[in-house]
C-alpha cells in the first residue's frame, strides 16, 4: 500500500486509467469480433459497416495510446485484406 499522499493519488488515477483501457480494449475487440464474424458468413455490406466502426475504434484506442499505433494500424490492415478477399470470392462466383 502507499504511505505518502502523491503515492496514494496515483494509485487512485492508477485504478482509474485502467478500468477506461480495459472497457476500450474490450470494445474494440468485440467490434473486431463482429467484422470476422460478418465475413466468415459472407456479409460483405455488413462487415464493411463493421469495419468502418472497428478502424475508427481502433484509431481512437491509439490515439490514447490503449493499444500500440502499429497495432491498430496492423489490425486494420488485416481486417480490411479479409473484406477484400471476400468481395474477391463473390465477383468470380457472380461472373
Amino acid at each position: 500500500m502507499p504511505n505518502s499522499n502523491s503515492a496514494k493519488k496515483r494509485m487512485r488515477q492508477n485504478v482509474t486509467r485502467r478500468d477506461q483501457n480495459r472497457s476500450i480494449k474490450s470494445a474494440v475487440r468485440t467490434q473486431i469480433r463482429k467484422v470476422r464474424a460478418a465475413v466468415a458468413t459472407g456479409e460483405v455490406e455488413v462487415s464493411e459497416v463493421e469495419f468502418r466502426a472497428v478502424a475508427k475504434k481502433l484509431d481512437r484506442a491509439a490515439a490514447r495510446n490503449v493499444i500500440h499505433a502499429n497495432a491498430a494500424a496492423r489490425t486494420k490492415s488485416r481486417l480490411s485484406k479479409a473484406i477484400k478477399n471476400l468481395k474477391n470470392a463473390g465477383d468470380a462466383v457472380s461472373a
